[in-house]
């Protein structure tokens, strides 16, 4: 059986009807015959200044509805080449960070074990530990293509704040679950406690590039750049949405002025078709904060080109399986 949206051009049925599952995808808990699951992961324990990202997976969602499955830009249909499924939401413990991260890697590892690639809708950024712990499992150290204003990789002073959004990815690294040497940080901007703290993350091995250096050079030097860092490894992108500018997403717990459009950050994911993409997640969405959900749209577009690489990267496998058929 292939899953794919279930409202489509000429049926009749209105858009904004039935569940709000993500894309109309079908609400089904199965690992069969699916390519990607759509994820939710409803934790915002990890924050350290606006609460509130445990409703992103529901605003997000919401927002998918009108989100259709042809690419315009890989001219694609994701339905085509994909099986896809709005898995629903992980069970998760308010409060509990612990239980929740443990919770969290039981329920992803059979995902990534039979093949699935999730597409993971946070929740806080504490919550990528986690996801890299179920993925590690099954394809080792993953290189990680990283778009935030914050490199995420300081060092809690206490034992009891380990586990925050701040420091997801200098745990990660700790664990031997991430590749720093060949992993990438972008959008790095605001002001900080430390002058050293992007030095500190370079130090572990990650390429950090700030606003200013992104900007400095066009978006397909830019691609090109994140492509030659992560080569053929297995690649865990991961997206804060405080990566766009406060005008594109000011529904989040940690703004910072001075990011990217909408259209910049579509233009860099839509260029990193080809690299082999085992995981996703998208976090920060905070609808309290959020009056006209436009962090909401613009996340649920997100994760809409996350869908689209792993349709373009299908369509090129089979085009190639055809060739080699046909010599």
């Amino acid at each position: 059986m292939k899953y794919k949206p279930l409202i489509e051009v000429g049926t009749g049925k209105p858009q904004y009807s039935g569940i709000y599952t993500f894309m109309h995808l079908p609400h089904v808990k199965t690992f069969e015959e699916v390519d990607y699951a759509i994820i939710g992961v409803p934790f915002d324990t990890g924050v350290s200044y606006g609460i509130g990202a445990r409703f992103g997976p529901s605003a997000i969602r919401t927002m998918s509805q009108r989100i259709m499955p042809i690419s315009r830009h890989h001219a694609v249909n994701t339905s085509d080449y994909l099986s896809g499924i709005d898995y629903g939401d992980l069970t998760v413990y308010p409060g509990y960070i612990e239980q929740t991260y443990k919770a969290i890697e039981e329920q992803l590892t059979p995902i990534f074990e039979a093949g699935i690639v999730p597409i993971m809708l946070g929740g806080d950024h504490s919550i990528s530990l986690p996801h890299l712990r179920a993925a590690a499992k099954q394809h080792g150290p993953v290189a990680l293509v990283h778009f935030d204003s914050h490199t995420d990789t300081g060092r809690s002073a206490t034992p009891e704040r380990m586990w925050n959004h701040g420091c997801v990815f200098s745990y990660a690294v700790d664990e031997g679950l991430v590749d720093p040497h060949h992993s990438i940080q972008m959008g790095m901007r605001g002001s900080a406690y430390a002058a050293n703290m992007l030095e500190e993350s370079r130090a572990m091995g990650f390429e950090v590039m700030t606003t200013d250096d992104v900007k400095t050079i066009s978006i397909p030097e830019l691609c090109r750049k994140i492509k030659e860092r992560v080569g053929d490894r297995p690649v865990f992108l991961t997206f804060d949405v405080d990566f766009l500018d406060p005008v594109y997403a000011p529904g989040t717990g940690t703004p910072e002025v001075g990011g990217f459009s909408t259209s910049e950050a579509q233009q860099m994911l839509r260029g990193l078709a080809g690299i082999d993409f085992i995981g996703f997640d998208l976090v920060e969405v905070l609808p309290d904060r959020d009056a006209s959900y436009v962090t909401a749209l613009n996340a649920a577009n997100i994760a809409f080109e996350f869908v689209a690489l792993l349709a373009a990267s299908r369509r090129l496998h089979v085009l190639e399986e055809n060739q080699a058929e046909a010599i």
